[in-house]
C-alpha cells in the first residue's frame, strides 16, 4: 500500500481507501461487510469512509460495530463522517449546515460509530441557506472540542472552498483541510481545472469518490444488465440512467480491451489511471463482496503499465481531456 499526505495536513491516508456508500446497512449482509473491512485493512488500507445519510445512519451503526468487534489500534485508522443531508429527518435543522445540525449530526455519528472523535468531517453538500461563517465556525468549534480532527468539504465548487478558507484566515481559524469530488474516466473537471490553483494555495487534499463510476467502468455491464448490483437497486434509477448511456458504454469496450491487452482488468485501470493524478489523495473504493475488493486493492501494481503510449491511448478512447487551466 502506498499512503499519501492529505493536502497540506500532516495526515497520512492510503491512496485507496474503502467506502460504505449504498452498500452497508442497505445492499449487502453484516457479516459480509465485516469481511470487506477486514479484507480492506489487512490489505493496508486506513481510511474508511461514511456518511450520516449512507442508509439514513443505518451505515456507520454497521462500520461502528465492525471496529469495535475488530478492535483494532485507534492510532491505525481513520473514519469519516458527513453532514448536511441528515440521517431521514425532514423537519427545519435536521438537514443543512447551521451550527445546531452540525453539532447534533456529529454527536449522533460519533454515537452510531462507537467512537471518541471523527479523524475527517464533511460537509457533504454546500448550503446557501448558512452564512458561511457559521459553518467554518462550527467545524472548528468541534475541532477544539476534540470531537473531530479534520474538516473537509464534498462537492463544493473552487469558488466556495476558497470563501471558507477566507472566513478561517480572516478569523484565525482552520479551513477545510480536504474535499471529496466524484474522479473518474468520465468525470474529470473539478479534479483536473476547477481545483487546480487550490492544490498549491491554500493546499488540498482529494478523498474522491467512484473511480468505477458506479461499477460502469467494470465487465459487469458489457453484456447484459446483472442482478444484485447498485444500479439495480430501487430508488437508484437517476445513476443507472446518468451512468449507462450508450456512448459510455462504447468507450468501455475499448478501455476492457486495452486492459487486457496490457494484462490487466478494466477495474484495476480504471483505478490506477485515478491514483495515477498526484492530486488524488485517496481514492475510495466500494463492493459488496470480498473477491471484488481484492481484485482492486491490487490497483497499484498496475501503475508501472501506464507509460505514456498506454496514456496516449487511454485519452484517444476517452476524447475528454479538459483543457488545461490558464493562469
Amino acid at each position: 500500500m502506498e499512503y499519501r499526505r492529505l493536502g497540506n495536513s500532516g495526515l497520512q491516508v492510503s491512496v485507496l481507501s474503502f467506502g460504505s456508500w449504498i452498500t452497508f446497512g442497505k445492499q449487502i449482509e453484516d457479516n459480509t461487510a465485516e469481511k470487506l473491512m477486514s479484507t480492506a485493512y489487512e490489505g493496508g488500507v486506513n481510511f474508511f469512509d461514511n456518511a450520516e445519510i449512507y442508509a439514513r445512519g443505518q451505515s456507520e451503526t454497521v462500520m461502528g460495530n465492525i471496529l469495535k468487534k475488530m478492535n483494532w489500534e485507534r492510532s491505525s485508522w481513520l473514519v469519516s463522517s458527513k453532514v448536511f443531508f441528515g440521517d431521514g429527518g425532514k423537519k427545519p435543522n435536521q438537514t443543512g449546515l447551521s451550527r445546531k445540525h452540525i453539532f447534533e449530526a456529529c454527536h449522533a455519528s460519533l454515537r452510531r460509530l462507537q467512537v471518541d472523535y471523527i479523524d475527517l468531517y464533511f460537509c457533504h453538500r454546500p448550503d446557501k441557506n448558512t452564512p458561511i461563517e457559521e459553518t467554518v465556525w462550527a467545524m472548528n468549534h468541534l475541532i477544539a472540542q476534540g470531537k473531530i480532527l479534520y474538516w473537509g468539504t464534498s462537492e463544493w465548487s473552487a469558488q466556495e472552498i476558497m470563501e471558507a478558507h477566507m472566513v478561517a484566515r480572516e478569523n484565525h481559524l482552520i479551513g477545510p483541510v480536504m474535499e471529496q469530488p466524484q474522479y473518474n474516466m468520465f468525470y474529470r473537471e473539478k479534479v483536473e481545472v476547477e481545483y487546480a490553483q487550490i492544490y498549491k494555495n491554500p493546499g488540498l487534499g482529494t478523498t474522491i469518490w467512484s473511480p468505477l463510476f458506479s461499477g460502469v467502468l467494470t465487465e459487469k455491464y458489457l453484456d447484459k444488465f446483472p442482478k444484485d448490483t447498485r444500479l439495480g437497486l430501487e430508488g437508484f434509477d437517476w445513476l443507472k440512467e446518468r451512468s449507462l448511456k450508450p456512448e459510455h458504454m462504447e468507450k468501455v469496450h475499448h478501455l476492457n480491451d486495452l486492459a487486457h491487452a496490457i494484462g490487466t482488468t478494466l477495474p484495476k485501470l480504471a483505478i490506477a489511471w485515478c491514483i495515477r493524478n498526484p492530486n488524488v489523495s485517496t481514492a475510495s473504493l466500494g463492493a459488496s463482496r470480498p473477491e471484488q475488493l481484492q481484485e482492486t486493492l491490487g490497483s497499484l501494481d498496475v501503475l508501472p503499465l501506464l507509460t505514456a503510449e498506454v496514456n496516449e491511448r487511454i485519452e484517444g478512447i476517452l476524447g475528454n481531456k479538459p483543457a488545461a487551466p490558464a493562469f
